[in-house]
């Protein structure tokens, strides 16, 4: 396994009817969900790793903490870009930004672990 700090991907959506606030549930208009850019951030820090990982290896997500700064439009892109900024033993922290055509609308600090999954579904 070779996780270094710095490794970093970049993904893009268009943020489409399913991402909305209203179809998440956590809130009442039709613009980008918290929820909705929770779970991409999360997507692209497991990309990030993915080719780097053992392939016998997993990483579950243990901390996220997320501030969603800008509405964004069903539409609009959406890019999400997740670096490595530390690796303590199976502990892995990602600093990731999120950004529509306009410019930044959120960022989080991510933590993950790294996991046997199989050992770890016997445990679930």
């Amino acid at each position: 396994m070779s996780l270094e700090k710095g490794l970093s991907c970049t993904q893009e959506l268009t943020v489409k009817e399913e991402n909305t606030a209203i179809a998440h549930g956590s809130g009442s208009l039709p613009v980008y969900a918290t929820p909705a850019m929770a779970a991409f951030m999360e997507s692209t820090a497991v990309k990030c790793i993915a080719n780097d990982l053992d392939k016998k290896l997993d990483t579950v997500g243990i901390q996220i903490n997320i501030k969603h700064q800008k509405a964004t439009k069903v539409g609009k892109k959406v890019t999400c870009t997740a670096k490595l900024t530390e690796v303590d033993g199976k502990k892995l922290t990602f600093e990731i930004e999120a950004a529509d055509e306009d410019g930044k609308i959120g960022s989080a600090l991510h933590k993950r672990y790294i996991i046997d999954p199989v050992k770890f579904m016997e445990r679930a």
